[in-house]
C-alpha cells in the first residue's frame, strides 16, 4: 500500500462564494458542488479529480491567518500547469487580478506566488521535465524567474513550451 499523491485540500475562508468567483475567474476552476451549506467544492480545469479544493465559510469576523508568522500551519498549495506558455498566461491573469506577489526559478520548477481573497498564499508552477533537472535536483534554488528566457532554453532542448 502506497500513497499516490495529494488529492485535494479544504480551506476555512471568510466567504466561500468569494473564493469560488476568484478561482473560477482567475484560475479557471469549475464548481462541482455549491452548497446547500456554506461550502464550495471545485476542480482544476485539467484535473481528473472530482474536486481539488473546497472552501468552507466561517464568516467575515475571522482573523487573518498567522501561519508562519505566529502559528504553525499551511504555507501554500501549488497548482501545476503543463507549459511555460500557460505559466506566462497565468502570470498575466494573476497580475490583472492584483493577486501576484512573487515569481521564482527553483531550477526543478518555475513558480508564481499569489494570494487569494483572504490572503492565503498559493503557487502556480511549471515542473521542469525530470531529465533536465541536472545538479539542481537536490538543491533548494531561489532565483529570479525569466519565463521568456526559459521558453527559449527549453524550446532549444525540444521541450514543449
Amino acid at each position: 500500500m502506497a500513497i499516490r499523491g495529494m488529492n485535494h485540500a479544504v480551506l476555512y475562508v471568510r466567504d466561500a462564494a468569494r473564493h469560488q468567483r476568484f478561482y473560477e475567474e482567475v484560475l479557471g476552476f469549475v464548481t462541482m458542488i455549491d452548497g446547500p451549506g456554506p461550502y464550495v467544492f471545485m476542480r482544476a480545469p485539467a484535473s481528473e479529480n472530482h474536486h481539488d479544493i473546497a472552501f468552507f465559510t466561517i464568516g467575515e469576523q475571522a482573523a487573518p491567518s498567522q501561519a508562519g508568522a505566529g502559528t504553525v500551519g499551511l504555507y501554500h498549495i501549488a497548482w501545476e500547469v503543463g507549459t511555460l506558455t500557460e505559466l506566462d498566461d497565468m502570470r498575466a491573469r494573476l497580475e490583472a487580478a492584483g493577486a501576484l506577489i512573487g515569481a521564482s526559478d527553483h531550477g526543478n520548477n518555475k513558480s508564481l506566488y499569489a494570494k487569494d481573497p483572504d490572503g492565503i498564499e498559493f503557487e502556480v508552477m511549471w515542473l521542469t521535465p525530470p531529465e533536465h533537472w541536472g545538479s539542481s535536483a537536490n538543491e533548494a534554488i531561489v532565483e529570479p524567474l525569466d519565463i521568456a528566457a526559459d521558453k527559449a532554453h527549453f524550446a532549444a532542448l525540444g521541450v514543449t513550451v
